[in-house]
């Protein structure tokens, strides 16, 4: 829930992402403005990365998505990977089995729970993420090259900095 600027926020008020508002003081015009202009331009920069990770566009995001998730948690049941992506089941479903299909994942039994499948990466499956990653890495390293310069590089580092503490508990 967005507030006014200098108006106090509704106690027990929850901001947009439903993270509980600060309620003992009124909140700034500024913040309010950080707040919206940092979503908007992760929102964007998330795309582009997403747009670069698999430029051969043979995957939809959702599948680049989740062969990331499973690269970097290991192996998972479906439903748990639809819990953390955020979509049904049955979407993640039709996720998985296109990468499947693909051959860039593989199922086996879950050895505390017969009745479960977890899903893990292949060999290519592997490599596919590996190079989506790389690929995400040199993108973003040239493009701070070529649109930035070494103090606005600086100015952005020291930025990451600051933006580090919405981060943490």
């Amino acid at each position: 829930m967005a507030s006014t600027p200098g108006v106090p926020v509704t106690p027990g008020a929850t901001d947009t992402l439903g993270a509980p508002e600060d309620t003992s003081a009124e909140i700034s015009t500024s913040a309010v403005r950080a707040a919206r202009d940092l979503r908007v331009v992760f929102s964007r920069l998330r795309r582009r990365l997403r747009e670069v990770a698999d430029h051969s566009q043979d995957l939809t995001p959702s599948q680049v998505s989740a062969l990331t998730l499973i690269d970097k948690g290991g192996a998972a049941s479906a439903s748990a990977l639809a819990a953390t992506e955020g979509v049904r089941p049955q979407s993640m479903a039709a996720t998985l089995a296109a990468l499947d299909q693909r051959g860039l994942i593989q199922r086996s039994p879950d050895p505390e729970d017969g009745r479960r499948q977890l899903v893990t990466l292949t060999g290519a499956g592997r490599e596919r993420a590996e190079g989506n990653r790389q690929a995400r890495a040199e993108w973003l390293t040239q493009a701070f090259q070529e649109r930035y310069t070494e103090q606005e590089r600086a100015t952005i580092a020291e930025a990451m900095a600051l933006l580090e503490r919405l981060a943490q508990p």
